[in-house]
Parts: structure tokens; C-alpha cells; sequence
């Protein structure tokens, strides 16, 4: 059995998507709507094989009732933070550095954890925290 993808909402899918592609080497691929439902989304493939799907709807919010109107409601409870493994500490640390130049806010600079994993953690464009790993 495997994991045969995950998925987020985002409020910006094409910058959301550009940053996966540009700094993990993400293909993107065609975007899906389905206008009855205001739904958009696009699929991420990565190099092993893994994929991410990056989901809109304009009616995305973390309320109910506003207004009166009731909106789709998203919970954020669950996962904390998607990793990329990018097989060395070298690669980690170019990459956050690369990132860091760039704008990238980064929230944890590279280094050793308790449990012996070497990573940074950035955030992407919509604030999801991204671990970055051996």
C-alpha cells in the first residue's frame, strides 16, 4: 500500500504551484475545474513518484455563518507540515539558503533535531510549513 497523494487548500494555485515546482522540481500539471462547484485544482508529481494536489474554491474559509451565508468550512486541525528529503546536508543547506535569498520566510535554519534528523523548515506561499531533510 502507498500514499497516493495529498491535498491542500490554497487561496493562489498557480503561485502556490510554481513554488513546489521551482524549489522541489515538481511537474505541474493541467489545471481541473468543475464550474458547478467553483472547484479548481491542479495535481504536483515529484521524482518518486509521490503527488500533492493544490485545491481552490472561492467560498474557502475557516468560519461558518459569515455573514449569512454559510461557507465551505476547512478545518486546520490534522498535518502539521509536508517534508522533502533532498539527500544531503549540503543540499538542505543550499537550498534554504537559495530559498532565504529569495524571500522564502524560513522558520527553523538548518540543523540537527533531538531525534538525529538534519532539516530547515520554510513556509510556501500560503504559510504551510515545509520541512527540508536528508
Amino acid at each position: 500500500m502507498k500514499i497516493e497523494h495529498i491535498a491542500i487548500w490554497v487561496k493562489d494555485i498557480d503561485k502556490v504551484c510554481e513554488f513546489y515546482r521551482k524549489y522541489f522540481g515538481g511537474v505541474v500539471h493541467p489545471i481541473y475545474h468543475n464550474p458547478a462547484k467553483q472547484f479548481t485544482s491542479r495535481f504536483i508529481t515529484f521524482d518518486d513518484g509521490a503527488r500533492l494536489e493544490v485545491m481552490h474554491r472561492p467560498d474557502i474559509c475557516v468560519e461558518r455563518n459569515v455573514g449569512t451565508v454559510e461557507m465551505f468550512h476547512v478545518e486546520h486541525l490534522g498535518f502539521t507540515h509536508l517534508s522533502f528529503s533532498v539527500g544531503s546536508k549540503e543540499e538542505v543547506d543550499h537550498l534554504t539558503q537559495q530559498m532565504s535569498s529569495e524571500g522564502t520566510p524560513i522558520v527553523g535554519q538548518p540543523r540537527t533535531t533531538g531525534d538525529g534528523y538534519y532539516e530547515s523548515v520554510v513556509l510556501d506561499p500560503e504559510g504551510n510549513r515545509i520541512e527540508i531533510t536528508i
